[in-house]
């Protein structure tokens, strides 16, 4: 299974974004993520990742689709690539209702059929041709010269039955949020309907303090155990809290989790190191082989 780590992006300089990922690549991870999330822009922030370490791939966990066109995000996207020159994965989202209506003042009406509008646009921009929708939810009827950037990635952060089966049908695969081995297993592998991509994005900690670290994350992250889609992929992973479906423990426990989320069809696992800064060093080398 391939490994990957997520940059640190909510409240520090941009300066250390790039240390954290000169620290990764020594450490030998292949995949550098961004999430976007009310800070610095993810998909402008990889080239200068890239920059500061070579050779890793790219990606995005995720950028929402509401808030940028097919066409801004193909175009944004493929320069991207081309100025990083490694391959780039593309992780788009439909955020959540509070959000897109609450922040954007856009509408969520019916999330499924714009997510689908918005890929049957993008995937031919990606490949430079010519976009030609009409939808319910969005036009796009143009193309993007970018000569010879290559087609990123497309992945959809997904936990819900519709988007997951539309993931299998018109994406690259699926990233994942809060799915257990049970939930990856049982219901998104299968939701997929066919090879995909599984991107298993985990909180993990190495630690012997394994109480007062899940205590530490409910407080923190507890709250999404209350939005719709997270709490129903909980359910399906049995689990409660949020923190229930941490990655928390020793290096043998937490290699054992590890293991599990691969038996069950995760084809990568996207490292997001938590707990004191000692247990977050002691995590990523761990992950890093």
């Amino acid at each position: 299974m391939r490994t990957g780590i997520l940059i640190d992006e909510l409240g520090v300089g941009f300066e250390a974004m790039t240390t954290q990922a000169r620290d990764a690549a020594k450490l030998g991870y292949g995949t550098l993520w961004v999430a976007q999330r009310g800070g610095w822009d993810a998909l402008t922030a990889l080239p200068a990742l890239a920059a500061a370490a070579p050779g890793l791939e790219l990606g995005t966990c995720v950028v929402p689709t509401y808030t940028r066109h097919p066409i801004t995000m193909a175009a944004q996207a493929l320069t991207v690539q081309a100025a990083a020159g490694v391959p780039v994965h593309l992780g788009l989202g439909l955020s959540h209702r509070f959000v897109v209506e609450g922040e954007y003042g856009y509408s969520y009406d019916r999330p499924i059929r714009h997510l689908r509008e918005y890929l049957q646009a993008l995937h031919p921009l990606l490949r430079g041709e010519k976009a030609d929708v009409h939808g319910e939810s969005l036009t796009a009827a143009g193309a993007v010269n970018a000569p010879g950037a290559q087609r990123p990635a497309v992945l959809i952060g997904s936990v819900s039955p519709q988007s997951t089966r539309l993931a299998g049908e018109l994406a690259d695969g699926v990233i994942t949020t809060w799915a257990g081995p049970r939930a990856i297993g049982e219901f998104v592998v299968p939701a997929l309907g066919g090879p995909s991509r599984v991107v298993s994005g985990q909180l993990v900690c190495v630690t012997s303090e394994v109480d007062e670290r899940r205590a530490a994350l409910e407080e923190r992250y507890g709250g999404a155990a209350t939005i719709p889609a997270y709490r129903a992929i909980l359910d399906r992973g049995g689990y409660e809290r949020v923190s229930d479906s941490a990655l928390i423990g020793d290096e043998e426990t937490v290699r054992r989790q590890v293991k599990s989320l691969e038996d069950a069809g995760a084809t990568e696992l996207l490292v997001m190191p938590f707990g004191s800064a000692a247990e977050q060093a002691r995590t990523r080398e761990l992950l890093a082989t």
